[in-house]
């Protein structure tokens, strides 16, 4: 992949004709770049040609592409072991905030997944060309990067000058800086806009090796599909991994693969998660309307034929017998899909079809099953994910209608299927009982992409639910520098928090469980629906996004999606007494004690869910009740207090 456009040492792009760079710039452009950019190159190098003149070193690229999500920095310009970022927008006459978070974003991508950046100095301006001359003070966004710095086309020179006066660094190679491995950790809005773009999975996922290779992942299921095309059979493939492995990424990524290597296997891409389609869907349309002027409504049909709502493909498939277009599905948070209970009631109750007998597993593998030949589906699934009524089966409603109903079916499970978040203390001898079970190792994801900051974040959150105090208190000491967990008594405290730690388009936002009734008190009012389109994707600016802390989103809203920051507002439905957690839902006026397993279940994994939501660290605001009211009193809430101080969790 050819990183920038044009790079060259500074005293070569000095003493080279402006047409020659021009040319070598737009010879790499793959995208065909309109007459405004072009007239923009053109002034770049006559701009910098000018500011540039004194300096007898230093490396100078344009158009430097950040693999993560297709974005690419206008300059970059190595110098005196420092790394100036430069932005430039010609003809502007002011300097836009969302242009001062565009080249801060900039840096702190590189800072966090640009291996040779990690302990560079990097100094993000932002150049308007017509802008009034501001004046700035040179100060620290953190410890190595610099807030950004406005000016003009006259000021780049000078103030460049500046800063290397101030910060001394050794010299480093432009070579390895510019061919850099690069390790990025993408949202899963990102990641999907990427791949949905034409950018290869490897672009966008990390190299490291410390991460298991979404790579490996994909070919081990392409692998899969091709056999058993190839063969004639039906497979069923079975994705594991921690919160925020990578599972809806490689789901998404095979879905793309297989359309491109054969347009009649027809793909698709399924989920029960209402508010995670819906933001996928939204996301993916306004990338297309932006990037290649599609009309609105004809993104919109595009993005939804590749990500579709489990339900709706469920339900079609219920008026006709006949095999549906796709032989490849693959289906995300798979653990969710309800059991046969819950899915006939919903048949009898929203469809008026009385004699509906199967769970949703069972009916989902059927209508693949209808086609003559092959057929493959793939399961994502979460361990500890279940959070809602008729969700409890698990990963066993799956195994229950293989053994019952399609043992000829071949089953490729990971060797991680054993582990407690899975197997529920079944052996793999009882799991595999009936059914024809393949081992493929890569079919598990075992590193959190989301919590690139520390891997043990998971580990952490699962070691706090199950009360391993020794676990917890060890993950906590590791993680605590690179991932900040603390608490508040606090809301306006918490808030202030999580508006201090972001960063740039870092996002940010409210969560609570949805049982989390009482904290309407402070504000926090979980009943009122969320617009999830909305408060994922729109801006500062915009009441209804989760920047604005007023809107809160519950498990069922950010369940498979994640914010950078988070505030995690813990009511009384989640106490702790005498070394271990009470479950309590509240009714009407009062508190009830939560005793079925299921609910049990729920409950703590809609805990586990909000805890695994935030990519860089989160604070959790914990009430200290009032003794004037019995729905609150301050022992539901200090006795989870006194725990996570126990723990080790730091109090602001």
């Amino acid at each position: 992949m050819q990183r920038a456009y044009y790079t060259e040492q500074v005293t070569t792009f000095l003493g080279e004709d402006p047409d020659a760079i021009f040319g070598k710039i737009t010879g790499k452009d793959q995208f065909a770049a309109d007459d405004l950019q072009k007239n923009a190159w053109k002034a770049e190098i006559e701009i910098l040609k000018r500011e540039l003149s004194s300096f007898d070193t230093g490396h100078l690229l344009f158009e430097y592409t950040i693999p993560r999500i297709g974005r690419r920095i206008d300059n970059v310009l190595l110098y005196n072991g420092l790394v100036f970022l430069l932005e430039f927008k010609v003809g502007e006459a002011n300097y836009p905030a969302h242009a001062i978070e565009q080249v801060t974003d900039y840096a702190l991508d590189l800072s966090c997944f640009h291996q040779e950046s990690h302990d560079k100095f990097l100094v993000p301006i932002l150049i308007c060309t017509r802008a009034p001359e501001k004046q700035q003070m040179v100060s620290l966004l953190q410890e190595n990067i610099l807030e950004v710095y406005c000016c003009n086309e006259k000021g780049i020179g000078a103030y460049i000058k500046r800063v290397c006066a101030r910060y001394q660094r050794a010299p480093f190679s432009a070579e390895s800086w510019v061919n850099s491995l690069y390790m990025p950790t993408p949202t899963i809005i990102e990641a999907a806009q990427a791949l949905y773009m034409g950018h290869n999975v490897a672009d966008i996922s990390r190299n490291d090796a410390s991460a298991k290779n979404l790579q490996q992942t994909t070919a081990a299921i392409n692998e899969i599909i091709d056999y058993s095309k190839e063969h004639n059979k039906k497979s069923i493939c079975f994705i594991t991994g921690v919160p925020g492995a990578g599972k809806t990424l490689a789901g998404l990524n095979i879905a793309i693969e297989r359309q491109k290597a054969d347009q009649n296997e027809h793909a698709v891409f399924l989920s029960g998660n209402g508010p995670l389609v819906a933001v996928l869907q939204e996301a993916l349309a306004r990338d297309d309307v932006s990037r290649n002027g599609t009309k609105k409504s004809a993104a919109q049909r595009k993005a939804q034929e590749f990500i579709q709502i489990i339900h709706h493909f469920r339900d079609d498939a219920i008026a006709v017998p006949t095999p549906p277009a796709e032989r490849v599905t693959v289906f995300d948070e798979a653990q969710r899909a309800w059991d046969e209970p819950t899915l006939t009631e919903f048949m009898k109750q929203k469809k008026g079809i009385l004699n509906f007998d199967k769970s949703e597993p069972e009916f989902l593998i059927d209508i693949l099953n209808r086609h003559v030949g092959w057929a493959t589906i793939i399961c994502l699934i979460g361990g500890g994910q279940e959070i809602n009524k008729g969700e409890a089966a698990g990963l066993f409603g799956w195994f229950d209608a293989l053994k019952k109903h399609y043992s000829d079916w071949d089953v490729y499970i990971s060797n991680k299927i054993t582990d407690a978040e899975y197997a529920r203390g079944k052996s793999f001898a009882e799991i595999s009982q009936g059914m024809q079970c393949k081992i493929v190792e890569d079919l598990h994801l075992a590193v959190s992409l989301r919590s690139f900051r520390s891997e043990n974040v998971a580990a952490f959150v699962k070691a706090l639910l199950d009360v391993d105090k020794s676990t917890a208190k060890e993950l906590y000491q590791q993680i605590k520098t690179v991932y900040p967990i603390c608490m508040t008594r606090s809301l306006e405290t918490a808030k202030q928090w999580v508006r201090n730690k972001a960063k740039g388009s870092q996002r940010y936002g409210m969560t609570a469980s949805s049982g989390a009734k009482r904290l309407r008190k402070y504000g926090v009012w979980v009943q009122n629906k969320i617009e999830a389109k909305n408060w994922f994707l729109n801006g500062k600016t915009d009441v209804r996004s989760s920047y604005f802390l007023e809107e809160t989103a519950t498990e069922f809203d950010i369940q498979g999606l994640e914010l950078d920051w988070t505030i995690l507002c813990w009511d009384a439905n989640l106490r702790f007494s005498k070394d271990h957690f009470a479950y309590y839902n509240f009714t009407g006026t009062k508190w009830q004690n939560v005793n079925k397993d299921d609910n049990v279940l729920y409950l703590k994994n809609a805990y586990r869910v909000l805890l695994t939501r935030a990519r860089q660290g989160f604070i959790i605001f914990l009430p200290t009740g009032s003794s004037a009211d019995a729905t609150m009193q301050p022992a539901f809430y200090d006795g989870v207090y006194h725990y996570l101080s126990e723990l080790g969790i730091e109090e602001i």
